[in-house]
């Protein structure tokens, strides 16, 4: 063979071979990010192929599919009583994705999750019928909230202290995710993206705020398991005024009048001492009120509900001026209502932090479970008698002090205001809060119970009628009473 045809021949063969190696290498390793590339028009297009799969609240969807007209795309996402639910469900849409369980459950409601296929299926890649996903929403609870709550710029969480089960999250202004589900939603994108009361933004789980005096009791709870005071009777080292530590600021309470001096740990919540946390906090230190504010679950950047809240802060490397202003929930700590749900949820549960999670369960087309959520998967935050010693104090607040707007006639009872400062030297209207747990009577069998934490950002209040049991406390306790039902 001519010298310069084997060598063309050699040439075009190592072409041919590159090729081929190239579409084996497509098509085995990156086929499925291709697939997978929100870029990529198919995937949409197969995605609203179908009707999706829904979003179960109490055995009744709360989201549904409707026929399109026009487009490549079959279905657009509808919801019922989407302002209601949007915090739990986020949005589906075909133009700006998915978001909360829409999001993060996606594969499963679109039918394109591989558990959903059977081996044949997942060679030919055939498009299965849609899951479902269950959540453990309490509807009764989920309306009491937003109802609550009304015009407020706020949020709300309910949670079962024993179970963990979410029974309602809100966060308002809402939005109804219906109106951004097609392709030619851009005027009501543009308003929802540019309001400044932020209606996409989850605020129960997602924008963490100073939470003022409700964080008492993270620092009452460290007291008593550190043994710097034995009982929540026991009378505290408390000036009052307390200055803070080498500066010449001195520290006021909300009621000058208050007996605040010296004041015993139920004393000082029932009137809201800041200058008995304050000195507590000081004498503990950072370490100490850290520790335990993360046993809480504060600086955790993984709280998956599985949709992922953003870390409650307790900050390090303060001067012991810093720490004593950590010790009414100011400074740098910051806390989503969803943090300040489980500290109350704790003290509810004999001291036991029991996993929240607001799905119970994922199943296929036929019902059968892809995904189960236990209940009751908890951890030991304080000891027993450290829990039932901060439930007597927590229903001092409620029945003689700053907590009487959550009293349930007939039922236990527990709660903590907090009113936090907002803007540089507290320009803005404060943060009203309240954090509480709540019992049925029984008869000696386990009776429901609930704990809840309620943020109101701005209620559009005078800054002087702010206030935790004004504000906040009324909404705790309709969904209390609501879950006790």
């Amino acid at each position: 063979m001519n010298k310069t045809i084997r060598r063309t021949s050699v040439f075009v063969l190592l072409l041919v071979l590159a090729l081929l190696g190239r579409a084996t290498w497509v098509q085995a390793y990156e086929g499925k990010a291709l697939a997978d590339d929100k870029k990529n028009r198919r995937k949409t297009i197969a995605q609203y192929a179908q009707p999706l799969g829904n979003i179960v609240v109490a055995g009744s969807p709360v989201t549904g599919s409707k026929k399109t007209e026009g487009t490549d795309l079959e279905y657009r996402r509808t919801y019922t009583d989407g302002e209601l639910y949007a915090a739990v469900t986020g949005y589906s849409s075909q133009a700006y994705g998915a978001t909360q369980l829409e999001g993060i459950y996606s594969d499963v409601l679109d039918g394109t999750d591989d558990r959903l296929k059977n081996p044949l299926d997942a060679l030919t890649r055939k498009q299965q019928q849609p899951g479902t996903v269950v959540t453990t929403i309490d509807p009764a609870v989920q309306k009491a909230a937003y109802r609550a709550l009304g015009d407020t710029k706020g949020a709300a969480v309910a949670v079962d202290p024993a179970t963990g089960r979410i029974l309602a999250m809100v966060s308002t202004p809402s939005y109804d995710p219906s109106r951004i589900a097609g392709t030619s939603d851009g005027d009501a994108w543009q308003a929802l993206t540019t309001d400044e009361d932020k209606p996409l933004v989850n605020r129960a789980l997602r924008q963490p705020l100073p939470p003022g005096s409700t964080f008492k009791l993270v620092v009452a709870a460290a007291a008593l398991e550190d043994g710097l005071y034995g009982s929540v009777d026991t009378a505290t080292e408390s000036p009052d005024p307390y200055t803070l530590p080498n500066t010449r600021t001195v520290l006021k309470n909300e009621n000058a009048s208050a007996p605040c001096e010296n004041a015993t740990i139920r004393t000082a919540l029932r009137y809201s001492c800041n200058n008995v946390f304050a000195k507590m906090a000081a004498d503990l230190g950072q370490d100490k009120v850290k520790a335990m504010a993360e046993k809480f679950g504060f600086n955790d950047a993984e709280l998956d509900v599985p949709v992922r809240a953003y870390a409650s802060v307790y900050p390090s490397n303060m001067d012991k001026a810093q720490t004593a202003l950590t010790g009414i929930g100011q400074f740098d700590v910051t806390a989503t209502p969803l943090q300040m749900a489980m500290v109350s949820a704790a003290i509810a549960n004999d001291g036991l932090l029991a996993a929240p999670h607001m799905v119970s369960e994922v199943v296929d087309s036929d019902g059968d479970p892809l995904t189960t959520f236990e209940d009751g998967d908890s951890e030991r935050i304080v000891s027993s008698s450290t829990a039932e010693q901060l439930r007597s104090a927590m229903r001092t607040v409620v029945e003689e002090g700053t907590g009487t707007n959550a009293a349930i006639s007939g039922a236990e009872v527990g709660g903590k205001t907090g009113t936090a400062q907002h803007g540089e030297n507290n320009s803005k209207t404060p943060y009203a809060w309240f954090t509480s747990y709540a019992k049925a009577p029984s008869d000696g069998t386990p009776g429901k119970q609930v704990a809840v934490a309620v943020l109101i950002e701005d209620s559009g209040a005078a800054r002087s009628e702010v206030s935790g049991n004004g504000l906040a406390a009324p909404v705790a306790q309709k969904m209390m009473a609501a879950a006790l039902k």
